[in-house]
C-alpha cells in the first residue's frame, strides 16, 4: 500500500471582477463574450476601419475588440437576412458603444447547480447599467 494521498484538482478560482473577463470555463458550459460587427457599421463606430484588397472591401476594429477582418459585402448581405451576420468572439473588453453579449456553448451540459459564475453576465462596473433604445422627437 502507498502512503501517498491521491492528488485532487484544485477548484478554479473566481476572479475579483468576473464581469470583465472575456470567457468563462468554470463549468461544463463554456461561455464567451461576443460582439456584433454589423452593429459597428450601423452605429457609425469611430474605430471601424476598411481597406480594399483582392477586389473586396474588408472591415475591422482599430481597438481590436475583435481581431477578424470581415468582407463588407458578405456582412451587408447577411445583415439583410433574418438571422443577420451574427457575432464574433471578443478579444478585448468591448467598448461602451459595442453591441456585445454572452454566448454559451454546450448548454445541454448545464447541471442542477446552474451557472458557477453568474457575475460573468453582469455589465462591467464602468459601463452604464441601462441602455437607451428609443428617443422621442419633439
Amino acid at each position: 500500500m502507498s502512503d501517498v494521498a491521491p492528488v485532487t484538482e484544485a477548484p478554479p478560482e473566481i476572479p475579483l471582477r468576473p464581469q470583465d473577463e472575456l470567457e468563462c470555463r468554470r463549468c461544463e458550459v463554456h461561455c464567451d463574450r461576443v460582439v456584433y460587427p454589423g452593429a459597428c457599421i450601423a452605429r457609425n463606430c469611430p474605430f471601424v476601419y476598411a481597406y480594399e484588397a483582392w477586389g473586396h472591401t474588408f472591415m475591422g476594429c482599430l481597438q481590436k475588440v475583435f481581431e477578424v477582418e470581415i468582407d463588407v459585402d458578405a456582412l451587408s448581405e447577411l445583415e439583410g437576412r433574418r438571422g443577420g451576420f451574427g457575432a464574433v468572439k471578443a478579444r478585448r473588453t468591448p467598448l461602451p458603444m459595442c453591441h456585445s453579449d454572452i454566448s454559451p456553448c454546450y448548454e445541454h451540459r448545464l447541471d442542477e447547480l446552474g451557472c458557477r459564475n453568474p457575475e460573468f453576465y453582469e455589465l462591467p462596473l464602468e459601463r452604464p447599467s441601462f441602455r437607451v433604445f428609443a428617443q422621442i422627437a419633439d
